[in-house]
């Protein structure tokens, strides 16, 4: 056309995010070796690394507009392995094999805790890509897997630090696990912290608990790091029951 020039847009990837997309999806494949070299310590720091990962990509993509489709799929196959199959493998590894030793029922059970967990990992963030456009982006509908990968990973952590054995917790393990796996397919509203801001004004009692839970994970990593994200996963079920049990006293009250 006479006197206008036409572009043409490159078609391809944008590097930085999706390279932090592919350190998580790392993180999450070392997850596994060293769940299965024994390295359980060492599994589930790769998968709090993957988490920390998993939270820049989307922010650095939006911060530099370079979001895109291709990068949307990508995160979410990354964090299958990350926060699905990851955990799931960490699970087996420590405990599944060795309740086997207790009889063929018990190994059954776990391996099908960690089965549940690798599904419902699967099935939590098919809904979330179908659902994001209408859903609050404050709440998520669901426990997240990120989170739920957390509460699974730092109970394994927690239970080898202080060599924890036996029955009773490898059962409590896979318990933990299969909950975690229902958690995420429910329908329970999650604060998803997206309108959380830097520049946002807070109380001041609010700005300590920052300081004293950095404190608090430096004295005992691996205890404090499962009571916080097993908080945050019955956090959903607790405001469940506290909205449900409103409701009725406000009916009783009319």
């Amino acid at each position: 056309m006479d006197g206008q020039r036409v572009t043409t847009r490159r078609k391809g990837i944008f590097l930085l995010p999706n390279l932090l997309t592919t350190g998580g999806l790392f993180a999450g494949f070392y997850s596994i070796v060293a769940a299965i070299d024994g390295n359980f310590p060492a599994a589930a720091w790769a998968i709090f690394v993957a988490m920390v990962l998993d939270g820049m990509d989307g922010r650095v993509a939006r911060m530099t507009s370079t979001a895109s489709e291709f990068g949307k799929e990508f995160d979410s196959l990354a964090d299958m392995v990350s926060f699905g199959l990851a955990p799931a493998i960490v699970t087996y590894q420590w405990g599944v094999e060795r309740l086997s030793e207790y009889g063929a029922v018990w190994g059954r059970l776990g391996w099908l805790a960690a089965f549940l967990y690798a599904a419902a990992a699967a099935f939590r963030l098919a809904r979330f890509n179908s659902t994001t456009a209408t859903q609050d982006r404050r709440y998520f509908q669901g426990l997240a897997s990120p989170p739920a990968a957390a509460c699974v990973v730092s109970m394994v952590w927690l239970t080898t630090v202080y060599e924890i054995e036996g029955l009773v917790a490898l059962v409590a393990g896979i318990t933990i696990t299969a909950v975690a796996g229902l958690l995420m397919m429910s329908r329970f509203r999650y604060l998803s912290f997206k309108d959380v801001h830097p520049g946002r004004r807070v109380r001041f009692a609010q700005l300590l608990l920052i300081p004293l839970v950095i404190i608090a994970i430096a004295l005992d990593p691996p205890t404090m790091v499962f009571l916080l994200f097993s908080i945050y996963a019955s956090s959903g079920p607790v405001h469940w029951l506290w909205r449900r049990r409103r409701r009725r006293s406000d009916r009783a009250g009319e």
